[in-house]
């Protein structure tokens, strides 16, 4: 994953600053996991995964990934 974010940000990317540097990554990994269709994942995002398996396996989850989505009910 490290390698992922490397590639994607700070090899495309002039920063200005560091404070630029700190927030993109963190926009770029919830964009990752909320956006991007993963050929591993059959092309489902990360959280359609995660929300498929706890329906088959919820012993495995504690809580209820549906409310972990970013946005304005956080």
């Amino acid at each position: 994953m490290k390698r992922t974010i490397k590639e994607a940000i700070a090899q495309c990317f002039h920063y200005d600053n560091h404070e630029q540097l700190r927030t993109h990554p963190n926009d770029f990994i919830a964009t990752y996991n909320f956006a991007r269709r993963l050929k591993t994942l059959n092309g489902l995002i990360l959280h359609e995964y995660i929300c498929k398996t706890r329906t088959s396996e919820p012993e495995k989850f504690i809580i209820n990934p549906s409310h972990q989505i970013p946005g304005l009910n956080n």
